[in-house]
């Protein structure tokens, strides 16, 4: 899939959002007919097989249903559609387990047996050992964006395992008013932003300019993920890209080469870090501490994506106006900015799920056009079912601006023995100044890389 069709997702989805009041939102009402309603249009021998239907359901075994994220975000809006999910089908029940470092979490569950159900996590190697559940043949399909399709079609076999509900897109966020009142403009290159930077500290020397969550070490992979991982992404396409990840394919990767990506990523952030342009603790501070620094004025701009918007909202409503989107400025030269625009808030079925068929009703619940109109809004993120018609948040515009303006890239498929979280626990090192030079930082990322993706391809 190239540039051109990425762009063409997010505004697929921007027309959708205009058109959709004219699409069905029903759901399918099933079962849901009255015995009354029955005994008027039947016979008494219908009437005695419905009595006997009715009882055979009142007798159905209790199930209960594991499932397991890492999506902190979503927690009460998932609890609330469970108990709405409960409540159509009293015999299954659904626990929903959150843990933060949920990719790293997962393989304990899949060594020891404890093995969920439904999971948002996912990963290459686990595909490859059969973990998850074709869902290549099931209906929902033909509500799903083509483009969000492709994205979650497993590279190697053609297959889907996995299912996204959302799009989400990943970039820069910035205080508009302290932009306007500074003259500055969304930078393109590096230097351009580091300038935007220091031009920001020099006028408002209590405001941070950059805001690292550094603590919540996925935020820091996030960093590797899309700016470093960007300059290859951006070189190589993103179908090819995907491959080179997959594949360890280290002529394309080239993640210990001097001025690559990774070397150019650990020599920027250094270099934010010495001229004071991110916060003094960047190491400890959280993801929580990120959102209310930017929500209450005390920080200008820090790397997030769309799935941030709904708490910003939360925090400080009259900031909608005032929330600028941006790509992240190329960390390269002769290389140029980057947005991530891909899948968000997956799902899968675990293979050794005792109970695919109760799963996968869960799943068609939670893909009712109601229910995504609902995540989508609570999320601030557009829907990838062409059926739903949601007002997804206030940046549509700037968003549909930035795929125009960057090179739109989609997530990294690591191994999972290297995890968002272990990458990101390599850059707390590189800011606590573990690493001689960027060159180090880079030969540790290949040699961390390689030993997992060796590790979970035996």
């Amino acid at each position: 899939m190239n540039r051109r069709l990425i762009s063409w997702l997010m505004c697929a989805v921007l027309v959708i959002m205009l058109v959709a009041g004219c699409s069905s939102t029903g759901s399918s009402t099933a079962g849901n007919t009255s015995n009354g309603e029955n005994a008027a249009a039947a016979n008494d021998t219908n009437v005695t097989n419905n009595t006997n239907d009715s009882a055979t359901n009142e007798q159905k075994e209790e199930v209960t249903l594991k499932f397991f994220t890492g999506k902190v975000e979503t927690i009460d809006l998932i609890n609330e559609l469970i108990t709405k999910f409960e409540a159509e089908h009293p015999h299954i029940k659904v626990e929903q387990e959150y843990q933060k470092d949920a990719s790293n979490v997962i393989k304990v569950k899949f060594a020891s047996g404890d093995v969920p159900d439904i999971t948002t996590v996912y990963a290459q190697d686990y595909v490859d050992q059969g973990k998850y559940l074709d869902l290549s043949n099931e209906a929902f399909w033909a509500r799903v964006l083509p483009a969000i399709k492709e994205l979650n079609t497993d590279i190697k076999t053609g297959k889907q395992f996995r299912v996204a509900t959302n799009v989400t897109m990943a970039g820069i966020f910035y205080n508009k008013q302290v932009f306007e009142e500074l003259g500055l403009k969304e930078a393109a290159t590096w230097e351009e932003f580091k300038s935007n930077l220091q031009t920001i500290k020099d006028a408002k020397p209590e405001m941070t300019p950059m805001f690292l969550a550094g603590k919540d070490s996925w935020t820091l992979g996030h960093l590797i993920e899309f700016m470093a991982h960007g300059v290859i992404k951006q070189k190589h396409g993103v179908t090819d890209a995907r491959k080179a990840f997959i594949n360890n394919e280290s002529d394309k990767l080239e993640f210990d080469a001097a001025g690559g990506g990774i070397e150019a990523f650990a020599g920027r952030l250094l270099e934010l870090k010495e001229a004071g342009l991110i916060n003094k603790d960047a190491l400890t501070a959280t993801y929580d501490n990120q959102k209310e620094a930017f929500a209450s004025g005390q920080s200008a701009l820090f790397s997030q994506g769309m799935w941030v918007l709904g708490d910003l909202l939360k925090l400080n409503p009259d900031m909608a106006g005032n929330i600028g989107f941006a790509p992240f400025p190329a960390i390269v030269d002769g290389t140029e900015p980057v947005v991530l625009s891909a899948e968000d808030s997956v799902y899968a079925i675990t293979s050794e799920s005792e109970h695919p068929e109760e799963a996968k009703l869960f799943l068609e619940f939670l893909f009712q056009p109601e229910n995504l109109k609902a995540y989508s809004e609570f999320l601030k993120s557009p829907p990838a079912f062409t059926d739903v018609s949601a007002d997804w948040g206030p940046l549509k515009d700037q968003a549909a601006a930035a795929l125009e303006t960057g090179v739109n890239i989609a997530f990294t498929e690591t191994p999972s023995g290297f995890s968002g979280d272990d990458a990101g626990r390599m850059v707390q090192e590189l800011l606590a100044g573990k690493y001689a030079s960027s060159g180090d930082f880079a030969a540790a990322y290949k040699e961390a890389w390689d030993k997992a993706w060796s590790a979970t391809n035996k």
